[in-house]
């Protein structure tokens, strides 16, 4: 392959690449390395992740008793100002329950604490975070002992949130950013809005990713009747987290029909079929990507409405113009994929949430019963209608990880639901770009004409025997084949960055395997 201005400009054999280009080159032996395009993250909130890299991870955590232990120690290392944690999943743990208020406050004093849940759907918080928000308490979604969801945890979220100095949120941007470019991502799309970070933290990420060779940043903020607001902060759209309902894991996604382990709810519908009729019809007038988070079966069904009602009002090919999006669509039908398809839509999905709570005994069959939980997360049914799929990790939701991404989306944990290794790969790259609204049909791609953005990797290989050879290790392209779960087989290496480039530009490349200009 060779690249010149940040445009690949020819593919072929050595000998003809040799007699074309000669002298004038510069030549680089990735000694059995393999390129290919860059990958996009379609869904991710880069401040709160970059947190998670540097501060109280709980992702991991196995027990209440490790949790509780973890922020005793974080406190006493970290004192003063609020502490911020995120990944704690009680579905996880032998003890079944999150901590109660009480327990947190024993283990920290008159320590502030913020402890979103790994679906940041809700949180835990100490009495000393709560004294300083006594709003919350009035608020809906509030639990006098338990996590906070809804109002209340957007009141607590905000105070915590302002407790981070400028200085800290810079770091943690750029630890993200950074973090993604080592994993072979050129670009990411940050879903900011009103309920999750601030206007100043999006325009501080997007400065950020523009000075220095960093992956490109895609803006969205997620808020009704905000062109204004889009206009000023120049994103992409009024999409990404504009919340129709909440998520499985909090119990907040909207079902037609209770949870099985809590008959008494169906979730929280947030928005109503005419208010997502009018945020579409508005966006598609101003030239703008409208979206939505949608997660419950319900919210999905209020979604279609609204887009029923947003054609009526502007026509169908003024809405599939726009390419609207979903983001994490997880209960849909065959029917409704259908109709999906026919307005253009964009589903933003993130294959490690079927990987981490599929399966018959996982998260989403004690939230909703095996039958129902075998359902989420269609890949094949969304594809097959002709959706176009964008995937992306929603970190710090779940962990930056192409490649496992792409695995999970293959070997979804419902026989049938996945797709091919070349289509997954597809919808992590190119799909990206598509979901962006890129002009330009060759972005993610390796063609000529198309742009330089592309990652060099080390194919992984087994370190431990598996009965099965036909994947004792990644061929040459590994989109042809991809290998298992790690609880498949736990043996299976992924392949490693070992340098990222976006349009010609260097973004990730520790070894000095390419030149620098």
């Amino acid at each position: 392959m060779a690249t010149i201005d940040g445009v690949v400009v020819w593919i072929g054999q050595d000998a003809a690449g040799d007699a074309l280009f000669g002298e004038q080159a510069t030549t680089i032996d990735l000694d059995g390395a393999f390129v290919a395009p860059a990958f996009v993250d379609s869904h991710v909130h880069a401040t709160s992740a970059g947190l998670l890299l540097t501060g109280l991870d709980l992702t991991d955590c196995p027990s209440l008793a490790d949790c509780l232990q973890r922020l005793s120690e974080q406190a006493a290392a970290h004192p003063g100002g609020v502490l911020w944690g995120h990944g704690w999943d009680e579905s996880r743990w032998p003890e079944r329950r999150p901590p109660t208020r009480a327990e947190i406050d024993a283990a920290v004093g008159a320590t502030p604490v913020y402890l979103s849940r790994v679906d940041v759907h809700s949180a835990l918080i100490s009495s000393a975070l709560l004294a300083m928000v006594p709003a919350a308490r009035s608020a809906t979604g509030f639990h006098a002992d338990g996590p906070l969801a809804r109002d209340a945890h957007h009141l607590v979220r905000g105070v915590a949130r302002d407790g981070v100095d400028g200085a800290s949120r810079r770091a943690a941007q750029l630890g993200f950013l950074r973090h993604a470019a080592a994993q072979g991502i050129a670009a990411v799309h940050e879903c900011a809005g009103p309920d999750i970070s601030d206007s100043q933290d999006l325009l501080d990420l997007l400065a950020l990713a523009g000075t220095e060779d960093l992956p490109e940043v895609v803006g969205y903020w997620g808020e009704l009747g905000a062109v204004g607001v889009a206009r000023r902060l120049r994103v992409a759209g009024l999409a990404g987290d504009l919340f129709a309902d909440g998520a499985l894991g909090s119990r907040t996604a909207a079902l037609r029909e209770p949870y099985l382990d809590a008959p008494g709810t169906r979730g929280n519908r947030y928005l109503e079929p005419p208010q997502i009729a009018e945020h579409l019809v508005e966006c598609t007038r101003h030239g703008l990507q409208a979206g939505f988070h949608v997660i419950g079966d319900d919210a999905t069904s209020a979604v279609i409405e609204g887009f029923r009602l947003a054609e009526a009002a502007v026509g169908l090919r003024a809405l599939t113009v726009r390419r609207h999006r979903l983001e994490h669509l997880e209960m849909v039908d065959a029917d409704q994929a259908a109709e999906l398809a026919r307005w253009g839509i964009t589903a933003s999905m993130q294959p490690m949430f079927d990987a981490l709570w599929g399966g018959e005994n996982g998260m989403y069959a004690e939230r909703l019963g095996a039958e129902r939980a075998a359902g989420l997360n269609p890949f094949a049914t969304l594809a097959s209608a002709g959706v176009s799929l964008a995937f992306g990790s929603d970190a710090p939701v779940t962990s930056v990880g192409p490649w496992a991404a792409v695995r999970a989306a293959v070997h979804h944990r419902t026989p049938g639901a996945g797709i091919s290794p070349r289509a997954a790969f597809t919808a992590h790259t190119r799909g990206g770009w598509r979901a962006a609204g890129a002009a330009e049909e060759l972005t993610g791609t390796l063609v000529p004409g198309a742009s330089a953005t592309y990652a060099i990797w080390t194919a992984g290989e087994l370190v431990t025997p598996v009965s099965d050879s036909r994947i004792a290790r990644w061929s040459t392209d590994p989109r042809s084949r991809v290998p298992r779960l790690p609880s498949v087989d736990p043996g299976v290496d992924l392949p490693v960055c070992r340098a990222t480039v976006l349009r010609g530009r260097v973004i990730h490349d520790t070894e000095g395997l390419l030149p620098v200009g």
